[in-house]
């Protein structure tokens, strides 16, 4: 029986399919030296912890799901990006959360630090988008490429984007000049790829892609970056960019999640609130 000492927390004790992710009742942890207790609002689902569960990265057992953080320290709400979020708690150093927004709730702020670093290293870091340019978003259905979209057309580029018809009326809305179904054509300034094995060498100059595709030299692996989340979330407070949270649900859901990320049956980013 849970007690006021113990809380929920999403965990995998041995790799296999979505069945082997279980909510446990397990003690609520004490932060070390250096270390700050979080009580989660929110974390959010990434497609890459699919890979986790399964066994492609490798992970200390039984391991407690979820990056992404919105949640309170001291009562002070904050955002960021740690190890085992999927839980009532969670502890990490300090330097791995900021400020988070004011302008949205406190939950729909994990939807922000993987994806929308993601998209800030695609756009602003890796494909120096400019005023003018024509910017491709290969896949800008799921969470990183709504980011893209909006960080895109903030720096002045003109962006064509790809996405199912599910996706198309949101990324529109998202700001994209135009969209179109995947396998697009024409000459682009900047190729912003998150579709695995495209083919969009042929696309344009610089080509930025967080999955694997035809540009060699083009992958990229995105990185926590405080400043960069800082500068996310004063975007956010400005109202430039909009934080599209399309499904929510609970730890017990996750399972779920996890299949019908395999089956490709999510879009945007998904909130899971413990």
């Amino acid at each position: 029986m849970p007690t006021f000492d113990t809380m929920k927390s999403a965990r995998i004790h041995t790799h296999g399919g979505p069945d082997v992710i279980v909510v446990d009742d397990v003690p609520i942890p004490e932060p070390g030296p250096g270390e700050v207790l979080v009580r989660v609002t929110a974390t959010s689902f990434n497609p890459t912890e699919v890979a986790v569960r399964a066994g492609l990265l490798d992970v200390a057992l039984p391991h407690t799901l979820g990056w992404d953080v919105a949640g309170t320290v001291e009562g002070e709400p904050v955002v960021g990006w740690i190890d085992g979020a999927a839980a009532e708690y969670a502890v990490t150093t300090a330097d791995r959360l900021v400020p988070a927004p004011r302008a949205i709730p406190l939950a729909d702020a994990a939807a922000l630090p993987l994806a929308g670093l993601s998209a800030w290293q695609m756009v602003v870091e890796h494909g120096n988008a400019q005023p003018g340019h024509r910017v491709l978003v290969n896949g800008a259905g799921g969470g990183i490429g709504g980011f893209a979209v909006q960080l895109a057309k903030h720096a002045g580029a003109h962006v064509t984007a790809t996405a199912s018809p599910r996706s198309a009326v949101a990324v529109r809305e998202l700001g994209a000049d135009v969209v179109v179904g995947y396998g697009p054509t024409g000459r682009f300034d900047v190729v912003l790829n998150l579709v695995a094995d495209a083919e969009v060498a042929r696309l344009g100059g610089v080509v930025v892609s967080a999955t694997r595709c035809d540009a060699p030299g083009s992958h990229f692996v995105t990185r926590f970056d405080p400043a960069q989340l800082t500068a996310l979330v004063a975007l956010v407070d400005q109202r430039v960019v909009v934080v599209d949270v399309s499904e929510r649900h609970g730890l017990a859901h996750l399972p779920e999640l996890h299949r019908r990320a395999e089956a490709g049956d999510l879009r945007g980013k998904v909130l899971v609130t413990p």
